[in-house]
């Protein structure tokens, strides 16, 4: 094969590999104003309910789970705080709240799987 045919397999890649990566950000954008559109009070009252309870908190990106105890819940965002340290976590990008889950022993499980 002539090197000018690798220079344009390669380029094709590199070209679709961009246009996902747009696509992924095209998802998040729209998301985030579906949500800002609608009313974000349910999720509010709903997190209000784990206030003092520690959970497990699964963002919008599979990667991302935070661990810890819900100090407090704005507007906005979450207050958590895990080993006395707080950190901040936005509602626009919560998909799951969860209690952390416990043995028969009532024990904290070691591993959570899902």
């Amino acid at each position: 094969m002539h090197p000018s045919y690798y220079i344009l397999i390669i380029a094709v890649l590199v070209i679709l590999y961009v246009l996902r990566r747009n696509q992924k950000a095209a998802i998040l954008k729209r998301n985030i104003k579906k949500r800002k559109l609608e009313d974000k009070t349910e999720m509010i009252e709903l997190a209000k309910r784990f206030i003092d309870k520690e959970c497990l908190i699964s963002a919008f990106d599979s990667n991302h789970q935070f661990e810890g105890t819900i100090k407090e819940v704005s507007n906005n965002a979450i207050l958590l705080e895990k080993d006395g340290k707080l950190e901040a976590i936005n509602l626009d990008f919560v998909i799951r709240i969860r209690e952390y889950p416990i043995n028969k022993k009532g024990k904290k499980k070691s591993v959570v799987l899902d």
